[in-house]
């Protein structure tokens, strides 16, 4: 596997938002990574759910008829749209912290800073099933430093037929600083489609693609017999915080040290969550 990104691959993620990786995984650990995702749907793995964010998938493939996403397994299905918490799954947080992703991360934030980690989430598209998901920017508010750098890697396949990642080129550098959104409204993906020309991502399991957490995307429902399911990881300065009005009772967000001094280290974490 490779370890660092060549000069004029940060060039062109600095241009276009997004990258391809190629291949970021073996075919040993892929294998692993399928097979541990579908034990912790099923229930067999020995994770504390209680910790961990699983809402099902919708029935109807319309994002405003999804699920309330709520801790807690909710039954031995195939059927979850997305989960979180996975950076304290030792098998998920070895690949999390290969060499290249730590290259990626200094590139971003500076290579004498801890690194740490925003979301480390499943998402998954069923068989025949899947939701579609609006044109949006991965942009978290409230952070005094917010992340630009996801990582994405494709599970299965990830084709047209199936539902994957559609990318507006460009558009990271599309709305000011002080202007941005999640999703966006009806106006604005007219707006931002007479401008940007769409790209289809699609890509063979196990390959990667850098995106930067600005970049607008969307994705379809997954019209075939098998499912879409990727993993992605979004790396923040390890300095961020979560700024806003405290709430009585309420514990201080924190995030979890993936490169650099006190992170998790896998040997670690795996008592608490080896099946």
């Amino acid at each position: 596997m490779r370890q660092t990104l060549t000069a004029l691959e940060w060039q062109t993620f600095e241009e276009q938002g997004y990258i391809r990786l190629g291949k970021v995984v073996t075919d040993d650990e892929l294998k692993a990574l399928q097979r541990r995702i579908d034990e912790i749907m099923m229930g067999t793995a020995t994770v504390p759910y209680d910790r961990m964010m699983l809402p099902l998938d919708t029935t109807t493939g319309e994002y405003k008829d999804m699920s309330k996403q709520t801790m807690g397994h909710k039954g031995a299905t195939l059927a979850y749209r997305k989960m979180q918490g996975l950076e304290f799954d030792p098998l998920f947080l070895s690949y999390m912290q290969k060499p290249l992703f730590q290259d990626i991360s200094e590139r971003a934030y500076g290579r004498e800073i801890p690194i740490s980690i925003m979301r480390a989430m499943f998402m998954n598209k069923p068989a025949q099933q899947g939701t579609k998901l609006p044109w949006h920017q991965d942009y978290f508010s409230g952070m005094d430093h917010p992340p630009i750098a996801t990582i994405w890697m494709a599970l299965d396949d990830s084709t047209i037929e199936n539902g994957c990642v559609i990318v507006l080129p460009g558009s990271h550098r599309h709305f000011p600083d002080k202007d941005h959104f999640s999703f966006l409204n009806d106006e604005q993906v007219a707006e931002v489609l007479t401008k940007y020309q769409s790209t289809t991502l699609e890509c063979a399991a196990g390959e990667g693609i850098l995106l930067h957490n600005r970049l607008l995307h969307s994705s379809e429902v997954n019209s075939t017999s098998r499912p879409r399911r990727a993993f992605s990881a979004c790396y923040m300065d390890g300095r961020a915080k979560k700024v806003g009005v405290k709430q009585p009772n309420k514990p201080e967000v924190s995030f979890s040290i993936i490169f650099g001094e006190g992170a998790l280290r896998p040997e670690e974490v795996g008592s608490v969550l080896v099946a």
